[in-house]
């Protein structure tokens, strides 16, 4: 073999000293390249379309909320802006209810009876499921609770509407109705994402305490919401 009057002579072959076969090497991308697998590389991307992309997880986080069906994308992309998103929210609603009772009233035993409700919810929930032999972390268990106080939230707006318009027993029978379908609706939808990190035969031992966490919130937003 020549090449610019240099001589090259191709190395002696010896039995065995050719390999053979494909030499792909695995990249970091390597099944990453699916419909539901996010670029996890936002150094060189706009703030912008990070902002958007955040935002369009959270919303899609909501909607299985909404529609529940068993699947690991709250457990496996948790995150923890959804729950707190939702808590501040309810807590102003909140708020503003006892605005309209006491003057001296502020923001801050209804801003921290929320976030500790949902705090020892969590912790309580994840230490009884652990406990009971489930396979899930605390900020996946904050997560789901977080996200799962979603169909609550919208029925403490249903009853804020309601209070400006109704009054008396058809007030009542309204809230009660919204508020019980908003209870059930967050419990069914935790324990849909929760019920496959615990065994089959303990699951009604670990929706004991989901349920009593989602009944204190509601029993909360009946009685905060009771007045114009």
């Amino acid at each position: 073999m020549t090449l610019q009057g240099t001589n090259f002579e191709a190395p002696p072959s010896y039995p065995g000293s050719f390999v053979e076969g494909d030499m792909d090497v695995p990249s970091a991308a390597a099944g990453r390249t699916g419909p539901s697998f996010e670029d996890l590389n936002t150094l060189d991307e706009p703030i912008k379309d990070t902002v958007f992309r955040d935002v369009k997880a959270i919303g899609q986080k909501f909607f299985h909320v909404l529609i529940p069906h068993k699947g690991q994308k709250l457990l496996r992309d948790w995150d923890l802006w959804g729950p707190l998103i939702l808590c501040t929210f309810v807590a102003i609603m909140l708020q503003g209810a006892n605005a309209d009772k006491t003057a001296d009233n502020n923001a801050g035993p209804e801003f921290a009876q929320i976030f500790l409700l949902v705090a020892l919810g969590s912790v309580i929930v994840t230490l009884n499921s652990k406990l009971l032999g489930g396979n899930i972390s605390f900020f996946q268990s904050v997560c789901i609770l977080g996200y799962c106080l979603l169909p609550e939230a919208l029925a403490l707006i249903a009853c804020r509407i309601f209070a400006i318009a109704l009054h008396g027993t058809v007030l009542f029978a309204l809230r009660t109705t919204v508020i019980t379908v908003g209870f059930l609706w967050a419990t069914w939808a935790s324990v849909v994402f929760l019920g496959d990190t615990q065994q089959p035969n303990r699951k009604a031992l670990s929706v004991y305490p989901i349920f009593l966490f989602y009944l204190i919130i509601s029993w909360l937003i009946m009685s905060q919401t009771g007045h114009n």
